[in-house]
């Protein structure tokens, strides 16, 4: 289901991220081991349509359909994925004596769990790895699950955009994909890293080990909780809530963006937040964060026991929620492991695209949040992944 395989194609189809509050394009080229980015392109949605999937389809429709027009991406073929609260994912057991049924019981489940008719609707899966139960030595398999209209219906916004939609793909196997190269050598086979990618409205834990997926969970906890949980307590919109967090940021780390009348970094006293406000926006998102820093914390736990001496090495965190800072202690108190901000471009040729990159969104370089739509870029045709081909 992941594959790294730089020898299928030269310029690879455009890898489209759709997220709640952003849509994302871009395109790679692969040429003697070297990848650059022919064309990158980000624009974003309002937020508030969430609610309305007539609206909130009718404004991707739109950001695809400029983004085609005012960039140089090549083609039309596209690879992306489905949204995280459409795809059902759950982790389950066989004995060595099941080995030979794991397609029944992969239906069976598909139907018990889920609900979902395996006739009609997609399901996949991927083996994990061996683990112990009591005496016994099992496979572990993770499930995908998405039902069918699912699938349709984002096909035929693709299509309404005039892309030729070529794969579908889910969002943690883009995740682990956009970083599998890193574990490429032969001395990283053994370490295991996990993958956290926090969103808007959810975040993906994802552990990889020697190029496979061991283990991915999805977390219902992402940046719009922050904002929610601002305005409910200031009594304000969460439009209103998500500015005083750009300030707080600004505050905290000026080269996070913005400058003042003045010339310098996080501008005039006037723009700062008061004392108060300060301190309830301060508290709000380290609730939050605490919540999710505790549920990555089972994820880590689960993992250990599960895979007895496989022990975790680093997490590397990506999404748009990455350069919240106060997220970003929290975890480095709370985890056991080292925790490295995510660098998705990282030892690509961005020489045709980085002004425009830039300008998408990211002013420090990391780019972090462009690690799903990297890996729907590098996505081997060859091998499906959830959805199979479109």
């Amino acid at each position: 289901m992941i594959s790294w395989n730089l020898k299928t194609r030269s310029v690879q189809p455009i890898g489209l991220d759709i997220g709640h509050n952003s849509v994302k394009m871009i395109q790679l080229n692969v040429s003697g081991g070297q990848i650059s980015v022919l064309a990158a392109d980000k624009m974003r949605i309002n937020a508030n349509v969430g609610e309305a999937p007539q609206a909130f389809r009718r404004d991707v429709v739109s950001a695809m359909k400029q983004m085609l027009a005012r960039g140089s991406f090549q083609g039309r073929s596209v690879v992306s994925c489905l949204p995280n609260d459409k795809v059902r994912i759950t982790s389950l057991r066989i004995g060595e004596s099941e080995s030979d049924q794991i397609d029944q019981i992969v239906r069976k489940e598909t139907v018990e769990r889920f609900g979902l008719d395996p006739e009609t609707d997609a399901m996949d899966y991927m083996v994990a790895g061996s683990v112990h139960q009591g005496d016994e030595i099992k496979s572990e398999l993770i499930l995908f699950a998405v039902d069918d209209e699912t699938i349709k219906e984002h096909i035929s916004m693709l299509e309404e955009a005039r892309l030729q939609p070529v794969a579908i793909d889910t969002v943690p196997c883009a995740l682990f994909r956009g970083f599998e190269r890193w574990q490429r050598r032969e001395a990283d086979k053994e370490h295991t890293i996990v993958f956290v990618d926090v969103g808007s409205h959810s975040t993906t834990v994802v552990f990889g080990r020697g190029g496979e997926i061991s283990f991915v969970k999805q977390i219902p906890i992402g940046g719009h909780r922050f904002g929610r949980d601002v305005a409910e307590k200031l009594g304000i919109s969460i439009g209103e809530a998500e500015r005083l967090r750009e300030k707080l940021r600004i505050e905290r780390d000026p080269s996070s963006g913005g400058s003042g009348p003045s010339g310098q970094a996080g501008g005039d006293s006037e723009d700062k937040l008061e004392a108060s406000t300060r301190q309830v926006v301060v508290d709000a998102i380290s609730s939050v964060a605490e919540e999710l820093a505790k549920e990555i914390s089972l994820c880590l736990r689960y993992f250990t026991v599960t895979f007895r001496g496989k022990r975790v090495e680093q997490a590397v965190l990506s999404g748009g929620e990455a350069y919240e800072n106060i997220l970003l202690n929290i975890l480095r108190r709370q985890l056991t492991v080292k925790i490295e901000v995510a660098q998705p471009l990282r030892g690509f040729d961005l020489s045709s695209e980085r002004e425009s990159i830039n300008l998408a969104g990211d002013r420090r370089g990391l780019l972090c949040e462009w690690a799903v739509a990297v890996g729907l870029g590098l996505k081997d045709m060859s091998r499906p992944c959830v959805g199979a081909d479109a």
